[in-house]
């Protein structure tokens, strides 16, 4: 269910030091994707880093909030398919343009934003026309693991007056 605005304070912004993501990708991601390729415990312990920090905050253990069978699925993807290169490669090329203006669109644009997702309002309508606008209790980055439910109804409320 949609909460007003305000009702719960979402995760800080990650400050310096902060950004694993974004920056070791960015910076050197072939390293990076040897490291993971060459051991199944880098690639556990990064994929499970990354949901322990965006997973909803209300727990603690990202296993008490996606299934351990879909974290781990995920991982084994990533594993057994060797794509941590190319999942890191998006980060190099995208920092040349990073933080620039992007061209509006005037498609028709969804927002759920979800705990724990800090500065999507400042930016969203900046770039896109967004004609619809969900905030939800509960849920974090993996929204389809974590409140399928939640997400599916949004996608249909979204898509419905478009048909």
């Amino acid at each position: 269910m949609a909460h007003p605005r305000g009702a719960r304070p979402p995760r800080p912004v990650p400050g310096p030091g902060r950004s694993g993501l974004h920056d070791p990708q960015a910076t050197r991601p072939q390293t990076l994707a040897f490291g993971l390729h060459d051991s199944p415990a880098a690639q556990l312990a990064w994929i499970a880093e990354k949901f322990k920090e965006w997973t909803d905050p209300a727990h603690d253990l990202p296993e008490d909030a996606v299934d351990l069978d879909q974290m781990l699925t995920d991982v084994s993807i990533h594993w057994f398919t060797r794509t941590a290169a190319s999942a890191a490669r998006l980060y190099k090329e995208e920092q040349k343009t990073w933080g620039a203006a992007a061209e509006y669109s005037a498609l028709p644009h969804g927002v759920a934003v979800l705990p724990g997702d800090a500065g999507v309002r400042r930016i969203a309508g900046r770039e896109h026309d967004v004609v619809h606008w969900s905030e939800f209790d509960r849920g974090g980055r993996f929204a389809a693991m974590e409140a399928p439910d939640l997400l599916v109804e949004d996608v249909r409320a979204f898509f419905r007056p478009l048909r």
